[in-house]
C-alpha cells in the first residue's frame, strides 16, 4: 500500500509500505478520510517521544471494512484500543486504560495510509447520508464531547445560563464549542489569535470568535476549555474562569507553566485534565453527528494523501483557514 511516513523531524515520505495483517479479532479498514491532529504535527516536530520515526502517523479515520464476502460496511474508527479488563476499562474509563494503544503510536502503524487494521468493537458504522469526510471528525469532536460532558457534571457547568470560553480555533476547540451548545451551553465564545481561522469561524461555522485583546476585562467564564495546553494559554484559562469555576484542560501543547495556583486554591476554582474519550462518549459523539446537532460538518479542507508534506508545511505556517485538513488516499 502507499502511505505518508514520518522518518524524522519535519520529514514526510510517500512512500511503499506492507499491507498491515489484522490479529484476531481485527478488521482491515480501506481508509478513506484521515484528518490532521495537531498532535501529528507535534510529532512531525520532533516534540513527541511517544512517536519515534518512521512511523505512519494519523488517527482520525473514516473508511470502508474491507471485507472477503464483499459487504459494504462503512465505518468511522475510534483509534483508542484498551484492554477491556483492567479497573478503568470495567469502570468505563477506558480512555485510562495503562494498557491502552492508539493508532499513530508503536506498535499501531496510523491511518496516513491506504489500510490500517483496528479492533472491531473500535468500529462505528456510519449512515448513508455522513460523508467520509464528516465522519473522520468524529475522533476530533469527541475529545469535546467529552471534555463538555465533564464540564456539564460540574457545578458550574450545570445550570442554566452558563457562560463558557474555549480557547483555540482548530478543530479540538470548534469540536468542544459544538459539544458544549450540543450538550445544553448556549453561550459560548472562542478565542483565536489568527486572522484568517478567526474569520472562517465566523462567516462559515456561524460562531462568536474573538481575540484575547477583545475579552472584557471583567468578565468571566463558568467554563472554560483550554484547546490548546501551552503556558499561555492556561494563563488566560486561569485569569477569565470565575471563582467556582471549572477550567478542562484537553491540549498537549506543552506540560510546563501558566496555571494559577494561586487564584484557583483562593477562588475554588477546579482544573480537570481530559485525555481523549471514552468508547461511550466516542459513541455518544458520532451518533450526535449523525442526527445533525453538531451541525452540517463541512469545515475541512481536502488534499491528497500523497500531498500530505506540503499539508503540514502549511498548518505549522498558519495557511489554513479551515480548522481540519483531511487526506485523502
Amino acid at each position: 500500500m502507499k502511505a505518508l511516513v514520518y522518518t524524522g523531524p519535519e520529514h514526510l515520505e510517500f512512500q511503499d509500505f506492507a499491507d498491515p495483517t489484522p490479529a484476531q479479532g481485527e478488521l482491515r479498514v480501506a481508509v478513506e478520510s484521515v484528518g490532521i491532529c495537531g498532535s501529528d504535527m507535534h510529532a512531525f516536530l520532533g516534540h513527541d517521544d511517544r512517536r519515534p520515526a518512521p512511523l505512519i502517523l494519523g488517527h482520525e479515520v473514516a473508511g470502508t471494512v474491507i471485507d472477503a464476502n464483499g459487504k459494504d460496511q462503512r465505518v468511522t474508527v475510534n483509534p483508542l484500543v484498551s484492554c477491556g479488563n483492567c479497573r478503568a476499562c470495567l469502570a468505563g474509563q477506558d480512555n485510562l486504560c495503562p494498557h491502552r494503544q492508539i493508532i499513530s503510536m508503536p506498535p499501531r502503524e496510523g491511518g496516513f495510509a491506504e489500510q490500517i487494521v483496528i479492533p472491531k468493537g473500535n468500529l462505528v458504522d456510519v449512515p448513508d447520508h455522513v460523508s467520509a469526510d464528516q465522519a473522520a471528525l468524529a475522533e476530533p469532536i469527541a475529545c469535546g464531547w467529552h471534555a463538555a460532558r465533564i464540564a456539564r457534571s460540574h457545578p458550574a457547568g450545570a445550570g442554566q445560563n452558563v457562560q463558557a470560553m474555549v480557547i483555540g480555533g482548530g478543530a479540538i476547540g470548534l469540536g468542544a464549542a459544538l459539544s458544549l451548545k450540543a450538550q445544553g451551553i448556549d453561550d459560548v465564545v472562542i478565542v483565536e489569535p489568527n486572522d484568517l481561522r478567526r474569520r472562517y469561524l465566523i462567516d462559515s461555522c456561524g460562531q462568536t470568535v474573538v481575540t484575547e485583546d477583545n475579552l472584557l476585562e471583567a468578565h468571566a467564564f463558568d467554563v472554560v476549555v483550554d484547546g490548546v495546553g501551552f503556558a499561555p494559554t492556561r494563563a488566560l484559562a486561569s485569569a477569565k474562569v470565575r471563582p467556582g469555576g471549572i477550567i478542562v484542560h484537553i491540549g498537549l501543547g506543552s506540560g510546563e507553566g501558566g496555571l494559577d495556583i494561586r487564584r484557583a486554591t483562593l477562588q475554588e476554582i477546579t482544573f480537570v485534565g481530559t485525555y481523549t474519550y471514552t468508547s461511550q462518549d466516542f459513541r455518544d459523539c458520532a451518533q450526535a453527528m449523525f442526527d445533525g446537532r453538531l451541525g452540517p460538518l463541512d469545515w475541512v479542507e481536502t488534499r491528497p494523501l500523497s500531498d500530505g508534506a506540503r499539508a503540514f508545511a502549511d498548518i505549522r505556517a498558519g495557511k489554513v483557514a479551515a480548522p481540519k485538513i483531511i487526506l485523502k488516499p
